[in-house]
């Protein structure tokens, strides 16, 4: 009886210890699961940054280039995938996707007896979550420490990311063959659509290829994908996202492929193109990598068409057998958007961008700035100055005499407005001379020319140097009545998730006072105006016959420059040629090719628009008069020309002209 009461006791502490043993394994194996859900928080969410391809859009929302590095992907949400294609993904990969955790055991035990069974792998069960970890941070070589990274990810990314965040990943990795990763690059490259618009048929196509995009793909064997579209019009079926005829209807479709990656490098601008990424390095602040490959979408100010009139007037106008360079940059004058732009002649021969970096000396197109300057101080279109041969005493006895182009000289006193249509040198040094160097140099950078400027007499002329978009800038200050502006060639720049990272901002800015500025924008339209004809002719008479509107304009020119500049309230163009090596420009053809391109652009670029937009409209500050451009005196009935000319009002001319009392209009 003893020994069998010792032998229960022994019985019951076994038990006992058991228990307790077992309560600390479990206690343990609790403990270990949650310290390690612990770490999988502290860890937070991987980080699912992975190569995108970045897209640069046109003011049209025209895609004008891509950058990738030969993978082609773009990141689209849920809302933006065709629920076909998501569905049919789902029935294929993992049905019960949202119903576990990463891990469907049910399905892992049965590949295990059935790779069993045939000796062979022939049934796999790797979830969604598993494909997207294994697609994001893996290599794809078989072994276990890889297998139990992929396991490792997958759990902190159960832990961290919502079910549908995880689908959306996965079906923006999975590698559809050709280039194409993600759901829309291969839309876009099978049948040419968004992945929002793919039909069921073609969304079970598409779903069947990541099993193996080189055997699966239609483009390679047809009769391989058909069989797998089938299996998984079949498998949406019995999931219930499809009935049966519908079923039958998606597989008699007949599908349409086109092979073709829609984006590449921009064609039509590749200057534009390029100032882009470099002001997506200097104004947005992004480095190279996340630029080439973070899957962000920049949308520029870029105008599809008016660069496509750009380049075609550009191939028309000048001769192929000339050496001669341009640059050339148009601008909305309101926002200061860049429109279009051309930095040479061949972007393949030479992309050094003469539009953005190249520094040349202006000429004449430097007076309206002049011109403005002395509006402040006083001057108006009517103050005379007399034009004649004229030598300069400067400082330490040096001596400066300008000459005006051929010679040409009125020997008299004439106007300002006369003076800037003919383009009277003599009449702009003695303005500078008399207003002080130092006030131009002052003036240019109001107008926002950041290039070096000397304070030098002939600084009137032109001699120091400035950029294409930077003459650009200033006329668009005249043309919007003195508000500051920039050329701006970024609107706005999207991250792969749709987060806006950068957006131009936009503050209204008076910096130049609107009836000076309107009144120099008059007095610049003159040069296109016979009635300013005189000792010499309007710089702008070779092309005043194509212009079908009013514009404003200034031309330049140097030993080895020459220039177009001009402006309507809705757009405003400047083209310089010359050659790169500042090698003098001697044939007559190669002085037009400017004044002849610009013309064309402008005149078909504003074909079409309202007139509205390009129509000049005085502020309320200015008063126009008829002025006789001889003498800048008001205009009489015996005058035989005159000219409505505007003023600041109270600055108009009080004296009316007499010397046509005797002989009479002609």
């Amino acid at each position: 009886m003893e020994t069998e009461t010792r032998s229960h006791r022994r019985k019951w502490r076994t038990i006992r210890l058991l228990i307790f043993t077992s309560i600390l394994a479990i206690g343990a194996l609790g403990a270990l699961i949650f310290s390690f859900f612990i770490y999988i928080k502290i860890l937070g969410p991987p980080p699912l940054a992975i190569p995108q391809s970045t897209l640069y859009y046109a003011n049209d929302g025209s895609v004008i280039g891509e950058s990738n590095s030969g993978e082609k992907r773009y990141w689209v949400t849920l809302d933006d995938i065709s629920p076909s294609a998501i569905n049919a993904a789902i029935a294929i990969e993992d049905r019960t996707f949202y119903n576990h955790s990463g891990f469907d055991f049910k399905r892992i035990v049965g590949a295990v007896v059935a790779n069993i069974k045939s000796m062979n792998k022939v049934q796999g069960a790797s979830t969604i979550t598993q494909q997207y970890a294994r697609n994001l941070f893996l290599t794809m070589d078989k072994t276990w420490k890889r297998k139990i990274s992929e396991a490792f990810y997958t759990i902190r990314l159960e832990g961290n990311y919502s079910k549908d965040e995880i689908l959306e990943g996965y079906l923006n990795t999975i590698n559809f063959g050709h280039g194409a990763y993600g759901i829309e690059a291969a839309s876009q490259f099978y049948f040419g659509k968004n992945a929002k618009d793919l039909t069921i048929a073609e969304g079970a196509m598409l779903m069947g290829i990541p099993k193996g995009p080189g055997i699966y793909s239609p483009m390679i064997n047809y009769e391989k994908a058909k069989n797998r579209q089938l299996l998984i019009l079949k498998s949406m079926q019995e999931t219930k996202a499809i009935t049966t005829q519908i079923a039958k209807e998606a597989a008699e479709e007949k599908l349409v492929f086109t092979g073709v990656h829609p984006h590449h490098r921009a064609d039509s601008a590749p200057y534009f193109y390029d100032v882009v990424k470099k002001e997506l390095l200097n104004t947005v602040g992004l480095d190279e990598r996340v630029i080439a490959l973070g899957g962000l979408k920049v949308f520029t100010t870029l105008d599809p068409r008016q660069q496509e009139i750009a380049e075609k007037v550009m191939h028309e106008t000048f001769s192929t057998d000339s050496d001669i360079q341009v640059g050339f940059a148009a601008m909305d004058p309101k926002t200061g958007f860049v429109t279009a732009l051309i930095g040479g002649r061949d972007y393949d021969e030479s992309p050094f961008n003469r539009a953005t970096q190249a520094v040349r000396q202006p000429g004449s197109t430097i007076k309206p700035l002049l011109y403005y300057a002395a509006l402040e101080r006083g001057f108006t279109p009517s103050t005379l100055i007399r034009s004649e041969p004229t030598t300069f005493k400067l400082e330490g006895n040096s001596e400066y005499t300008p000459h005006n182009f051929n010679n040409h000289y009125a020997n008299r006193e004439v106007t300002m407005a006369q003076a800037l249509a003919v383009s009277d040198n003599v009449y702009a040094v003695k303005t500078h001379l008399f207003l002080g160097e130092r006030v131009l140099v002052d003036t240019v950078k109001k107008f926002g020319i950041n290039s070096k400027m000397s304070a030098v007499p002939s600084l009137a002329l032109g001699t120091s140097g400035v950029k294409v978009v930077e003459i650009l800038n200033a006329y668009s200050m005249l043309a919007n009545g003195g508000k500051k502006v920039e050329p701006i060639f970024i609107q706005k720049v999207v991250d792969y998730r749709g987060k806006v990272i950068y957006e131009v901002e936009q503050k209204e800015e008076q910096i130049l006072k609107p009836e000076h500025a309107f009144i120099m924008s008059q007095m610049m339209t003159g040069m296109f105006d016979s009635k300013l004809n005189g000792y010499a002719s309007v710089t702008g008479a070779s092309i005043a016959n194509q212009m079908s509107r009013v514009y404003a304009g200034k031309s330049g020119s140097t030993k080895s420059d020459s220039w177009m500049a001009g402006f309507t309230p809705g757009l405003a163009a400047v083209v310089w040629t010359g050659y790169d090596q500042g090698k003098e420009i001697t044939l007559t053809t190669d002085k037009l090719y400017a004044k002849n391109m610009w013309i064309r652009f402008m005149e078909r670029s504003i074909k079409g628009q309202p007139d509205k937009l390009h129509t000049f409209r005085p502020p309320a500050g200015v008063t126009a008069v008829p002025i006789d451009p001889s003498n800048g005196k008001l205009a009489t009935n015996m005058c035989p020309v005159f000219r409505l000319t505007y003023f600041e009002k109270g600055t108009e001319p009080a004296e009316a002209c007499t010397e046509h009392l005797l002989t009479g209009p002609n």
